[in-house]
């Protein structure tokens, strides 16, 4: 559950007018940091100027729990969808359906922002909080694709980490530092004297802003200080010391003038980092906590309103700090209980997340165990293993080994999140209580302490698939198989799938694929047709590793049927169906038929992919590039699938950086692949298996580029038998060997090794496998017996491509076919991103193929390029 509050933009009274840098937010471009220290006046400043703007806000205020990735995005979702109604739904969908790449969910929301007609700006304030990696990556991706209509201003103590020198470069980013944010002589006699009527000359404005350099919190702090006394001259004569300093003694100042009631409520409440009536009052033990809330407000005592209505507020961060210093010297013994106090209110009203924080703090650990323990399913249906694993490592040992069902949670939260260190004592811990002859147990469920011994199974299958161990994988999961019930489908369903995925790794496709069949069924009968759907992945792929690509079609079609077949929005996991189905009409030849699958994938909308969906997206698509001959197109999807690349559980057994260096192969960028083949540590001597037959493939492609025919005909043999022994396809080693006998003259070997591939291929329908290869491969079909199968291969080398004359451009160096795309539509009203959509590439893509076409023309700009272009007559013969 959200905190609305954190949504909307702070309330401020009293407020000095701040035109000076009003003026600098209204210009500011991509991005505007408001930096500096606590009591700087960032969010008063900042919230002022948002109220005013006319433009439409979307405000975040965050805490340190937003260091969680996905209550940081779900919040920040949040605040766009208020600004901007529909604006992030399919973000939103997509970050609440799992656990996908945040790009995934990032991009999602860029397409949609781009689509806005209007201006708006997202604030983030107090970003300092904000620590973790994950959160930090994601927030530069975001910054880099923001369109120009979205405008980012980051408050914060110190600078985020974001590429703020690149921005810099660019003119992109408008600081506003403490030094800006230091009241000025008449900013401070504005306040002193209009805002808090102290009525001082300006010889004390002067030397009480001198003396505070322009601080804001001390300027405040000094002012409450003052009031009521007939010595301000002379407190401002006396007043001195460092910030630390100033604090301390001013706070000190202002809590010993304070009645003992109001006293004792801004010390009991510190603990809390939001404030409500009820929730003081539940916390103090007494009545009156809104009326209080209230007069704090009016008194301008450190109380930030949250809202409008007069509901909820917080201390100054500054302020609240002081008082828990205080609160921890004077009541030490007392802060448990409030805790405590807090916790019961919070779970009383559904946050279970803040009551399981207060409970920790007040070291109630019984009850916080409780509380986790209720929470995790949830926790992790909405994947936040992070913050579930944050509150499992602050339960002390004893009291998680009283909880079976908890300890065995912990351990596939660990799982979940990476981690196998120490997943095998909790499994014996859980083990050890179920084998005890006096169970005593604080489980919150009965039925689930007895599932217990088939989930203890199946997570140390899961934990010895990520060990390295296949065969204990398959020992473990066929005895969770045993132990669970039958209707435990989910659990049938994952045990079957670990015994998959072992075989799978360890190269026994045909048991890997009955496994995954018996997971699919399970499953199904379960309705998680989401899940159905990503297993026909896994089916589809290991029927394309044996060469039955009819069987592979045949999968994906059956699993659009049943995704055809549900009621309502089409199920998640429908569009990598089509991009499942684009790669084999590329692989048939039909490369029309292969873009509108992705086409239809990419209409579907990223939001309903499977985590892995958009980075097979970027492959598929790479593919399609590869035979059309842009191949500086390919390189960049490649790119961008590996930084999206998700792993699991999954064997990566055709890893992006091979099949990127396979198109480096055929762009001779033969020092990037022997850095390539290095940085993996292949040789030619290697031991083989299937998790690295793909790469060693890749490998011998590179040798026989080097002239190394010698090296990589041996690595070759050794590669068939292999593959053969393991049924799985020859096919392409099979190629690879014939251009390789070619290559050192023995056509007549060539050929006969060459009937060979074709034999296994034609049933099949393979096209590409052979058209890939190029001219070379066209002389050997030609050379070969003249089937009607080598007929249609030949016409499908005709076909390949859309071979343009580049003579007639008079150029040194002509235009790629792919940069004369770019160029013509460079001729039309389209913008950079409609562009990218147009041929279905990356914004990145169509910017570098415009660096290459303003290189090649000698111009620096649009214009000049199309009329360059018109001079040499390119666009007229150009489809």
């Amino acid at each position: 559950m959200l905190v609305e509050t954190k949504l909307r933009i702070p309330r401020r009274r009293g407020v000095v007018g701040r035109e000076r840098l009003g003026e600098r937010l209204r210009r500011g471009d991509k991005l505007t940091v408001v930096s500096g220290p606590a009591g700087f006046g960032k969010t008063t400043l900042v919230a002022e100027w948002a109220a005013e703007s006319g433009c439409s806000v979307a405000w975040v205020s965050l805490d340190r729990r937003d260091n969680d990735p996905a209550l940081f995005w779900a919040y920040l979702l949040a605040a766009l969808r208020i600004a901007e109604p529909g604006v992030g739904d399919g973000a939103l969908s997509l970050l609440e359906s799992g656990k996908p790449p945040i790009e995934a969910v990032l991009a999602t929301l860029i397409n949609d922002l781009d689509a806005l007609p209007n201006e708006i700006v997202v604030v983030l304030d107090d970003y300092h909080v904000i620590e973790a990696r994950d959160v930090q990556e994601g927030m530069a991706f975001l910054v880099d694709n923001l369109p120009p209509q979205v405008r980012l201003v980051i408050a914060a103590r110190a600078d985020p980490g974001l590429p703020l020198a690149r921005l810099r470069a660019r003119g992109e980013l408008v600081e506003i530092r403490a030094a800006d944010l230091r009241f000025r002589p008449d900013e401070a006699a504005a306040y002193l004297n209009g805002v808090m009527g102290l009525g001082l000359t300006a010889r004390d404005v002067e030397a009480l802003e001198g003396r505070t350099e322009g601080w804001i919190a001390a300027l405040q702090l000094a002012a409450l200080s003052m009031q009521g006394r007939d010595d301000a001259g002379a407190f401002i004569a006396g007043f001195a010391g460092d910030d630390r300093y100033v604090v301390d003694y001013l706070v000190e100042e202002v809590l010993q003038r304070q009645p003992e009631d109001v006293r004792r409520f801004l010390l009991q409440t510190s603990i809390l980092e939001r404030l409500t009536g009820p929730l003081c009052d539940a916390v103090t033990g007494e009545p009156g906590g809104k009326v209080m809330l209230v007069a704090l407000e009016r008194g301008n005592l450190f109380l930030v309103p949250l809202d409008d209505r007069r509901q909820w507020y917080r201390y100054h961060q500054l302020f609240a700090d002081v008082l828990r210093a205080h609160l921890l010297d004077e009541q030490p013994d007392e802060v448990p209980e409030l805790h405590r106090r807090a916790s019961t209110w919070y779970e009383g009203n559904g946050e279970h997340a803040v009551a399981i924080d207060h409970a920790l703090a007040a070291k109630d650990f019984e009850h916080a165990a409780e509380l986790v323990e209720r929470a995790t399913p949830a926790m992790l249906k909405d994947r936040r293993e992070g913050a579930l694993l944050s509150w499992l490592e602050a339960l002390p040992d004893e009291v998680i080994k009283v909880r079976p069902v908890l300890t065995v949670r912990y351990a596939g939260t660990l799982l979940s999140t990476n981690k196998t260190e120490g997943v095998e004592s909790l499994l014996r811990a859980a083990e050890r209580w179920l084998e005890s002859a006096n169970k005593t147990t604080e489980a919150t469920s009965a039925e689930e302490v007895r599932r217990l011994p088939g989930w203890i199974a199946v997570y140390r299958a899961g934990l010895a698939l990520m060990l390295g161990n296949p065969a204990a994988t398959v020992t473990h999961a066929q005895r969770a198989l045993e132990l669970l019930d039958p209707d435990d489908l989910l659990g049938q369903g994952a045990a079957s799938a670990l015994i998959g995925l072992a075989s799978w790794g360890s190269g026994d496709l045909e048991t890997a694929h009955e496994a995954y069949t018996a997971t699919t069924a399970s499953l199904h009968k379960a309705g998680y047709i989401a899940d159905v759907l990503g297993c026909s992945i896994t089916l589809a792929d290991i029927r394309i590793v044996q060469g039955r690509l009819g069987d592979a079609m045949r999968t994906y079609e059956r699993a659009l049927r049943l995704a055809s077949e549900q009621d309502g929005a089409p199920p998640r996991g429908t569009p990598d169906m089509y991009v499942g189905i684009s790669a084999l009409h590329r692989e048939h030849g039909d490369l029309e038929a292969a873009t509108q699958y992705l086409v239809r994938s990419q209409e579907l909308g990223e939001h309903l992919g499977l985590p892995q969906n958009r980075y097979r997206w970027r492959v598929a698509m790479a593919r399609i590039r590869e035979a059309e001959g842009d191949l500086d197109a390919a390189v960049d999807l490649y790119d961008e699938a590996e930084r999206l690349y998700v792993g699991d559980f999954s064997p990566d057994v055709r890893p992006v950086p091979a099949m990127r260096a396979r198109v480096w192969i055929a762009q001779d960028r033969l020092s990037d692949v022997s850095s390539w083949v290095s940085e993996r540590g292949l040789s030619s001597e290697d031991e083989l298996s299937y998790l690295q037959e793909f790469e060693h493939v890749t490998l011998a492609r590179a040798l026989l580029a080097q002239d190394e025919s010698d090296e990589a005909r041996r690595l070759l043999e050794r590669l068939l038998q292999s593959a053969d022994e393991g049924g799985r396809s020859t096919i392409e080693i099979l190629v690879l060997q014939a251009l390789a006998q070619q290559l050192r003259g023995d056509v007549p070997a060539a050929l006969v090794t060459l009937e060979r591939a074709l034999a296994l291929a034609e049933p099949e329908g393979y096209c590409r496998i052979f058209v890939d290869e190029g001219a070379p491969m066209a002389t050997l079909l030609k050379a070969a017996h003249q089937t009607e199968y080598v007929v249609r291969l030949l016409t499908a080398f005709d076909k390949t491509g859309r071979h343009r004359t580049t003579a007639r451009q008079g150029l040194i160096e002509p235009l790629s076919d792919r940069e004369l795309d770019v160029l013509r539509l460079l001729g039309t009203d389209l913008d950079g991103p409609d562009i990218a959509r147009e041929l279905i590439v990356s914004l990145n893509t169509v910017r570098t193929h415009t660096q290459h076409i303003y290189a090649k023309l000698g111009v620096n700009n649009r214009r000049a390029a199309v009329r360059r272009a018109e001079e040499l007559d390119l666009l007229t013969h150009h489809r």
